[in-house]
């Protein structure tokens, strides 16, 4: 019988969270991961950079509304993911990156590609941990994918040193650990007094302009939004509109009719 290691725990979560494909490169951190992933109904999709995984799983996730997947080493491996990272983070698609890291035992001094990728990932995630016990697995994984995908969704990371990854369950006492269930985000809605209220403001109101973001692209509102601004109480005015397909109009005949709107109030 193979030996089942917490590497193989953190795959089973993958699984359970619906996960499809994991982006990136390998290392010699990961390397017990990676044999989890080939053993498992996972793909792993190597790229040819990091920054390509994170950008694949940033847009899988704004796509699909599922976190998707990224995965870079220790070091110049996570540093690599930046920018795709931030990119999630900024614009709102849910994705979660995995880390490679050295042994614990090592983290208290200098060492070989050793940096503080948590603290790096910090401003650029809605949450981020270092996985430094194998029992925290399915929280954590559970966490990472549920925080991802909550609204607003944006991108969330969680390091895995190498030690923690390596270890056999048996040792670590954890043969009948298995992934926590896994329930879809709740989606926020107004309670019907404040809609009323809305409704009151919009009515009395002499120049309205609803100013719409991806928020409605997420919430498929868009033959909502359309049907609101023909009826000709709103305007329409995209936010970051080069990258937000209009429900109305194109970006330049929206851009024209919103001066025109503002000169002439």
């Amino acid at each position: 019988m193979a030996v089942r290691r917490v590497a193989h725990l953190l795959v089973q979560c993958l699984e359970a969270e619906g996960v499809r494909w994991v982006f990136g490169i390998p290392g010699e951190e990961t390397l017990d991961l990676n044999e989890a992933l080939d053993e498992s109904s996972i793909e792993f999709v190597p790229v040819r950079h990091e920054q390509a995984g994170a950008f694949i799983a940033d847009t899988v996730g704004r796509l699909t509304g599922r976190a998707g997947v990224c995965l870079g080493t220790l070091g110049p491996g996570a540093t690599n993911l930046v920018t795709g990272v931030a990119d999630a983070y900024l614009d709102r698609a849910p994705l979660v990156a995995l880390t490679g890291q050295g042994d614990l035992n090592r983290m208290h001094k200098e060492s070989h590609q050793y940096i503080d990728v948590v603290s790096l990932m910090r401003p650029i995630t809605k949450w981020n941990a270092r996985v430094t016990d194998g029992a925290i697995v399915p929280e954590a994984v559970r966490k990472a994918f549920s925080l991802a995908q909550a609204e607003k969704p944006g991108a969330t990371h969680l390091e895995l040193p190498e030690d923690v990854m390596g270890m056999e369950l048996g040792d670590a006492g954890g043969q009948g650990w298995g992934p926590l269930p896994v329930h879809p985000p709740v989606r926020p809605e107004p309670a019907a007094r404040e809609l009323l209220r809305a409704a009151d403001i919009i009515r009395g109101g002499s120049h309205v302009v609803a100013l719409a973001g991806n928020g409605a692209v997420r919430g498929s509102a868009a033959g909502a939004l359309r049907e609101f601004c023909r009826s000709g109480i709103a305007r329409f005015c995209a936010r970051f509109w080069r990258r937000t397909r209009s429900p109305t109009l194109s970006a330049q005949r929206t851009s024209r009719r919103l001066a025109t709107f503002m000169q002439a109030a």
